[in-house]
């Protein structure tokens, strides 16, 4: 039989990789049970609004100007594409008239 190369006074097994502050390991047992009754809880709902708030608050808003010139190049490139293609069906139609008479 072959002896283990493990040391016990090592924070990780030999052989793998990994640093002394690695962090520690949680069991099933040890995680948090969600379940119906936790959903039915009124003070979940609270919870929740109250983390969408908190994820709110860190939102980086964009400022008018900047809201303005977004909005204007969105529009721009609609207005764009929407006249490419509808030039795109304009002759193809006229080229299946030609072709179809």
């Amino acid at each position: 039989m072959r002896a283990s190369s493990v040391d016990p006074a090592s924070p990780t097994p030999a052989g793998s990789q990994g640093s002394a502050e690695s962090l520690p390991v949680q069991s099933a047992a040890e995680e948090p049970e969600i379940g119906l009754a936790a959903s039915l809880d009124p003070d979940a709902k609270t919870g929740f609004f109250a983390g969408t708030l908190a994820e709110l608050g860190k939102v980086v808003w964009p400022s008018r100007q900047q809201l303005f010139s977004e909005s204007v190049a969105v529009i721009l490139m609609v207005a764009l594409s929407a006249a490419a293609i509808a030039a795109i069906d304009r002759f193809f139609h006229w080229l299946s008239q030609l072709v179809f008479r």
